[in-house]
């Protein structure tokens, strides 16, 4: 693959990164990145993935936009109000860029189905907000192979982590959460409030995440950090990082 002359202009403060560079941009523009929610996280992720290059985009979301949305779902408007996330964004994608493909599903996340809707994908980027969808979402990500960066974000707390439990070693998000959470009783931002700008700060992250574990191998940009969970806290502010050990009981990846 190869870039045109317009591609290879729009992508041009990318490509002069001695970390990116020209290959590392075809790279991505072969990718093919699965978004799962696209709520506060995911909208802002979903932005700057696509502003880097990402050839290929499944979006997933089963809900509708909300004027209570706006205050930090960064790619919706007034205009949106009633319509689906899912057909909302795909609209904000050919407005973007008109040369990415694009899939999307209304359909809400469920183990049954959500290995299909992944399928294919070279990364999931989860941004939902229950325990229930998020550990469907990760043992999806197990039985297909794909590695997974899962994100959260609440008040002034983020954190984002990377898992590839498929791999001989690595963690998988159960191993993280354990069991206890597989029912969707999770708190929820009406209920406990959200900075709008610390769901942008956790999204930009996720994505930037994203792309290096999108350019492993094949650029300097940086190791995938695969089990490393990052914590965003909005009100010092500041980043520290955990290191998640993978459970050899876990039913998703364990042995």
């Amino acid at each position: 693959m190869s870039l045109s002359p317009a591609r290879l202009d729009r992508f041009a403060r990318h490509i002069v990164l001695p970390e990116i560079g020209g290959a590392g941009q075809v790279a991505l523009a072969g990718k093919h990145v699965a978004v799962i929610g696209l709520g506060g996280i995911g909208s802002p992720a979903l932005q700057y993935l696509a502003g880097a290059g990402i050839g290929r985009f499944t979006l997933v979301d089963d809900d509708a936009v909300d004027a209570s949305n706006l205050q930090r779902q960064t790619i919706f408007t007034a205009r949106d109000i009633g319509h689906g996330k899912a057909t909302s964004a795909r609209r904000w994608l050919a407005n973007f860029d008109d040369a990415l493909e694009v899939a999307i599903s209304d359909k809400r996340v469920s183990p049954d189905n959500i290995g299909e809707l992944i399928a294919g994908a070279d990364l999931v980027l989860d941004g939902t907000d229950n325990f229930a969808t998020r550990l469907a979402v990760s043992d999806a990500c197990v039985a297909e192979r794909t590695p997974l960066l899962s994100a959260a974000v609440g008040r002034f707390q983020g954190q984002v982590g990377a898992f590839a439990g498929h791999l001989v070693g690595e963690p998988c998000y159960r191993c993280f959460v354990g069991d206890a959470f597989d029912a969707e009783d999770c708190d929820t931002c009406a209920e406990d409030g959200m900075l709008g700008a610390m769901a942008g700060w956790t999204g930009s992250f996720a994505a930037m995440q994203a792309v290096r574990v999108l350019l492993a191998g094949v650029s300097t940009f940086g190791k995938p950090q695969w089990g490393e969970l990052h914590l965003l806290d909005g009100l010092k502010p500041g980043l520290r990082t955990l290191r998640i050990a993978k459970d050899p009981g876990c039913k998703a990846c364990g042995s």
